[in-house]
């Protein structure tokens, strides 16, 4: 048995799910940036599979940029992340409604 191409976004298929209902479900900040990177990763899975099934490069270079936007939002994320805690001392979006200095 083969593994094909419907296997594969299959995967990717569960993976956006399984990101979409953490976003979705959104409590804690930490959890929404792993959410969002499991989107990120589902659709790169889909991408290089399409790609490398038609025999094309264009999805493996979309895959490429979309892991760089995702390590640039982590690195920005992560960052207002930590500032947010030593301020609020909490990571809850439901206290974050307010950008108050």
């Amino acid at each position: 048995m083969s593994i094909g191409l419907g296997h594969y976004l299959i995967l990717s298929i569960i993976l956006f799910a399984i990101g979409l209902v953490g976003v979705m479900r959104r409590k804690n900040l930490l959890l929404l940036f792993f959410s969002t990177e499991i989107l990120l990763n589902s659709v790169n899975i889909g991408f290089v599979a399409i790609s490398h099934f038609h025999h094309d490069l264009t999805g493996q270079m979309f895959a490429l940029f979309i892991i760089a936007v995702a390590a640039s939002e982590v690195a920005v994320g992560l960052g207002l992340l930590i500032v947010w805690y030593k301020r609020q001392n909490n990571i809850n979006l439901d206290q974050m409604n307010s950008m108050k200095g």
